[in-house]
């Protein structure tokens, strides 16, 4: 194998994740407390997956699993790859719901592979990390909360993606509602238009500088902080369901928006004991992980993880 990899297993945990939060439309992400568990290691030749859970009998087994290609894609980042992974994934992250299945897989498998490369830490830092799997999954919204925990601001330079981590406020409440049906990316981007009127860029970027002190300082402000004229009413018609929900919980006061591309809805604020939202929907209180994805085993297990890929502020 040589001397470039561990010998030994390396685990991660990688948090269910929800983007845009109404108007951070691929800018904002929040890190929720459901995990991915993944672990790798190092193999004479071949690369096998074991999926237990959500994806079970239906993802890859080979090379062509997400996880494994983020790996191979964070190995070519030094210049070796190995010769073979046997890999384990334990998922609990719905798929193709909102919630992040993907970039946690990208995110998992980056932080995999750091975790066997020999001083993959110094090779690799976090901004290099959030680098690599942002150019994965094409967005860096997701992949941020994933890899640093907590809130996170995520954009794009010329040299690739960046981002700062916030600390949420106490009063903050996440609650899920996830349909049993599957949600696509790409075809909700596909019901977005090419151009927006003026007024709700402007809209947008009001509420958007809101929401971010409305989730760091004073949640009173969510409701307000929540509202977005740049995706979800494009992408309504073809989620009518979830459309409905999130309008029904904004008439009962909840600060409701899409996660990511849908079709969960993520609630920010208490949702009244007696709303009901139908046998359709699972849900779910969850809580704000702030330690991002967690990597035990290899060269990182006791290391001191930058918390950020370009900065925190609490």
């Amino acid at each position: 194998m040589g001397s470039t990899f561990v010998t030994e297993t390396v685990s991660v945990s990688t948090p269910a994740t929800s983007a845009n939060l109404g108007p951070g439309f691929d800018a904002l992400g929040l890190a929720l407390t459901l995990h991915d568990d993944l672990s790798a290691r190092v193999t004479d030749g071949g690369f096998t997956v074991t999926v237990r859970g959500e994806g079970a009998g239906e993802l890859p087994t080979g090379a062509d699993h997400l996880v494994v290609r983020a790996m191979l894609a964070t190995f070519d980042e030094v210049g070796e790859r190995p010769a073979g992974l046997a890999v384990e994934c334990v998922n609990r992250i719905p798929q193709a719901r909102g919630m992040g299945s993907s970039s946690a897989a990208i995110v998992g498998g980056v932080q995999l592979a750091r975790g066997l490369i020999a001083g993959g830490l110094d090779r690799i830092d976090d901004a290099a990390a959030l680098r690599i799997a942002a150019r994965l999954e094409g967005h860096p919204d997701n992949v941020a909360p994933c890899l640093l925990g907590g809130f996170t601001v995520a954009w794009t330079e010329p040299d690739g993606a960046r981002a700062v981590k916030l600390t949420p406020a106490e009063g903050v409440r996440p609650t899920v509602f996830v349909p049993a049906e599957l949600g696509y990316t790409a075809s909700a981007r596909a019901a977005l238009p090419s151009e927006v009127p003026h007024h709700d860029a402007a809209f947008n970027a009001g509420r958007a500088a809101l929401l971010t002190h409305a989730l760091t300082s004073d949640p009173s402000l969510l409701f307000a902080a929540t509202e977005d004229r740049l995706h979800q009413g494009y992408r309504a018609p073809g989620m009518p369901a979830t459309a409905a929900l999130v309008a029904a919980l904004r008439s009962a006061g909840v600060a409701a928006v899409v996660s990511g591309a849908g079709p969960t809805v993520l609630a920010l604020t208490e949702v009244p004991g007696d709303f009901a939202p139908g046998a359709h929907w699972h849900s779910e209180v969850l809580g704000v992980d702030d330690a991002g994805a967690r990597v035990k085993g290899g060269m990182v297990e006791h290391a001191e993880r930058g918390p950020v890929a370009a900065g925190r502020t609490s």
